[in-house]
């Protein structure tokens, strides 16, 4: 009837509609129901929430982030609202991973046949490298990503595809966190990750090393679908002119974002750090062994690119 106003009388439409005026007037004057205040403030909630999250949340998750904020709605409501306001996840888009195998170094075995449970962190870390398309040309990033709780523990971003990547990324890692000997390194058989440095570091620091089988990406799946995640929720909506630029973006997303503030499913809805903090809550700090008392030479970058292989 508002709409109509400017057309049609108040008492033409009442008499069409079958109403009172005086009805009518006092139902345009009320307040907003309790219902209606409680939904748009809701829609307030939900929308910051959204952006909150990088627009990567669904229903479920974003739940569990509203509860942390102090706001509890079902998720049905979540959904009607999202619906409403026309809001929607960051569609998925096909990943694809290359691993170059074809070379005669050698390969170790799969210890881990798929197995990506482990009950501890660091026991069991996984790697991979993937590139990033700039206009200055392809950017490649390694990782070392570990199952207990899905952080990325160890990165590393360069313009070339070398074994040296691969080592800068493990060294962080191990800086950061010290894991005690017979940790196990599972990768693709990439020539980089079969070099003999790359081996050499590993008997280093007592890790056993893992490797997939030939052409079977399952066998590293927990990469595979980090890499797809972090494309799809970051790379594949951004338009990098630079390679300097996606280096800063994707630490942005990995140290901020991934690793202290994405929620994951199988983690009951918390981030790897608030999971692995709540873990050293209930057990008690994490003991450092002794086999890392001393400061470790090995874990500053410099030291290997400046070996020589015998």
């Amino acid at each position: 009837m508002r709409k109509l106003r400017p057309q049609y009388t108040i008492p033409f439409m009442c008499r069409m509609l079958n109403i009172s005026p005086s009805g009518y007037y006092a139902w345009s004057s009320r307040s907003p129901s309790q219902h209606a205040q409680e939904e748009a403030r809701l829609e307030i909630e939900i929308k910051a929430a959204h952006e909150r999250t990088r627009g990567t949340f669904g229903p479920e998750r974003l739940q569990q982030d509203l509860a942390a904020h102090g706001v509890k709605v079902g998720i049905c409501r979540i959904r009607k609202i999202r619906k409403k306001l026309g809001i929607r996840c960051k569609q998925i888009k096909k990943f694809k991973a290359t691993t170059n195998s074809k070379h005669t170094l050698p390969v170790a075995g799969n210890l881990l046949e798929q197995n990506f449970e482990t009950s501890l962190p660091n026991k069991v870390w996984v790697s991979d490298i993937t590139y990033i398309s700039t206009d200055e040309g392809w950017l490649y990033c390694a990782a070392h990503k570990d199952l207990f709780n899905g952080e990325i523990v160890g990165y590393a971003l360069g313009s070339r595809i070398t074994k040296d990547l691969v080592i800068t990324s493990l060294l962080m890692a191990v800086k950061r966190k010290r894991p005690e000997p017979g940790l196990i390194n599972h990768s693709d058989r990439g020539s980089q990750y079969c070099s003999l440095e790359h081996q050499k570091l590993l008997d280093r620091f007592n890790m056993k090393a893992s490797m997939s089988r030939r052409g079977n990406c399952y066998d590293n799946a927990p990469m595979e679908s980090f890499w797809g995640t972090m494309k799809n929720e970051l790379v594949y909506h951004q338009h990098y002119a630079t390679r300097e630029q996606a280096i800063r973006e994707i630490t942005e997303y990995i140290e901020v974002f991934y690793n202290r503030q994405r929620r994951q499913k199988k983690l009951g809805y918390l981030s790897p750090a608030v999971y692995e903090r709540q873990l050293k809550n209930r057990e008690g700090t994490f003991v450092t062994p002794g086999y890392w008392k001393q400061e470790c030479v090995e874990c500053d970058p410099s030291y290997w690119m400046r070996r020589k292989p015998k």
